[in-house]
């Protein structure tokens, strides 16, 4: 099993602000805009509440819940209404962060970890901020365990229905256009347990936050020793400069890439990493 770190949702560039953490500890990962989607902000709901005021108040745009979303990865059932029985944990990629997931061989039974950056937000005279003074983060906020991977563009017309609202069945041809679809329960070291094959994080519990609590730089992380590099694999990819890195007695430092989507960590290393793993879903 590789470990993929992935980043989604909003930032400075992709929506233009972070997505946020809600007075009451929830994450709300804040899809990018797409012009291309079908599926408006609007539509997009949280437990039975539409995300519109969120997301107009945060980026400071009244009409910004107009425009179309993308709505990937898609780990909440209650995101949209009345889904497809046969719905399940979706991702979606192409181009050349899909190049690099292939050129990393990820495969079925791999595991994305799903990060972005977010930020808490109250509510002042009706209307949501972000709480001044206290930086955004880099936060894990969503999994999903590949069960099977899917060429859009080989797809037969009737194949997959439940999947044609996704946004990438929106995409003109292209080789490198790609589903991940989840299994529906997770495995990790050959073993089952409790827990579905994709989802999302409800809070910051059990060291889901990757930025370094003393630093102001959300980019500047603290990781466990099993993701430090190793003389029998490579790095994480995006981080196979040594410069980067800094190794202590209990964790390492990692000044993480400012671009790339997708970060792999080798095998050795998963194997490493599964007790830091098992403590994120506790």
């Amino acid at each position: 099993m590789r470990l993929i770190l992935s980043r989604k949702g909003f930032d400075s560039s992709a929506g233009g602000c972070p997505s946020p953490i809600l007075p009451d500890g929830r994450l709300l990962s804040l899809p990018i805009p797409d012009t291309q989607s079908d599926i408006c902000y609007r539509d997009v709901q949280l437990q039975g509440q539409s995300i519109a005021k969120w997301v107009n108040n945060l980026t400071g745009k009244p009409r910004f819940a107009q425009q179309g979303a993308h709505l990937d990865p898609d780990l909440r059932e209650d995101a949209l209404p009345n889904r497809h029985q046969e719905w399940h944990g979706i991702l979606g990629q192409h181009g050349a962060a899909q190049s690099h997931l292939m050129n990393e061989s990820v495969d079925c039974g791999d595991l994305f970890l799903f990060f972005g950056l977010f930020r808490p937000i109250e509510m002042v005279k009706r209307r949501w901020r972000f709480v001044p003074g206290v930086p955004a983060r880099h936060v894990i906020w969503g999994w999903l365990q590949i069960d099977s991977i899917v060429s859009v563009d080989s797809l037969a017309p009737n194949a997959l229905p439940w999947t044609r609202y996704h946004p990438h069945h929106r995409y003109p041809p292209d080789p490198t256009n790609t589903l991940y679809l989840a299994r529906q329960s997770l495995t990790l070291n050959g073993q089952p347990t409790p827990h579905r094959g994709f989802g999302i994080f409800n809070d910051l519990s059990s060291g889901r936050t990757l930025s370094h609590p003393e630093h102001r730089t959300p980019s500047d992380w603290i990781l466990p020793l099993c993701f430090a590099p190793r003389p029998d694999e490579p790095a994480l990819s995006y981080h196979r400069n040594p410069s980067r890195w800094q190794i202590g007695k209990t964790g390492c430092s990692l000044r993480a890439a400012a671009r790339g989507q997708e970060f792999v960590l080798g095998k050795q290393a998963t194997k490493k990493s599964l007790p830091w793993i098992e403590r994120l879903f506790n």
